[in-house]
């Protein structure tokens, strides 16, 4: 399911932020598609997930949707996706947030 971003939307929003080391970029936003594609995907209430490099080559952002908390919770606490989580904090500061659509605009 492709990513909608709407006032709408009945999901929540996990907006990811690493800060990595420039030489480890590539390999952070690696990792990320990986986990993406291999467990995060698979978990029940996921919606989806964009990956961002960051302009600045020592960034990369995560935005995701969840279908609940609950759901974005229960992922955190499989195994699977636990050893992956590990793995991008060994490589990344880690700053996870939750949010809702307030308010979209468009030209």
């Amino acid at each position: 399911m492709a990513t909608t971003i709407s006032t709408e939307a009945p999901v929540v929003t996990l907006i990811n932020v690493f800060t990595v080391e420039p030489e480890d970029q590539p390999e952070l936003v690696r990792l990320l598609g990986e986990a993406t594609e291999t467990v995060m995907r698979h978990q029940p209430g996921f919606v989806s997930a964009n990956i961002h490099a960051g302009l600045d080559g020592v960034t990369v952002a995560n935005y995701a949707q969840w279908r609940s908390e609950e759901d974005f919770e229960a992922m955190l606490a499989d195994p699977v996706a636990k050893k992956h989580l590990a793995e991008v904090a060994s490589l990344a500061k880690v700053e996870p947030r939750l949010y809702s659509v307030v308010s979209t605009h468009g030209r």
